[in-house]
């Protein structure tokens, strides 16, 4: 990141990181035979959108993030995880 942040890009970089810690945590509780698996997804998916500079974009993929986190952890959830 070269330069300062304005207060705008600094809360949705705060909200994109919030959301990566959480989805690592919750691949935490996935089976011991997929949890390598879906940290690479995860980082993966990161890693795709690093260089999006479009706002409304990047509320999008925190949006769809937090849905698809919300399934997931309702997926384990239901295994008793």
């Amino acid at each position: 990141m070269a330069g300062a942040l304005d207060l705008q890009d600094f809360l949705l970089r705060a909200r994109v990181l919030k959301l990566y810690r959480q989805a690592l945590r919750i691949s935490r509780r996935a089976p011991v035979d997929s949890k390598c698996e879906l940290r690479q997804i995860i980082r993966q998916e990161m890693d795709n959108n690093r260089t999006c500079r479009d706002k409304q974009r990047i509320r999008f993929l925190i949006s769809d993030g937090l849905e698809r986190l919300k399934r997931l952890d309702e997926t384990l959830d239901m295994q008793g995880r």
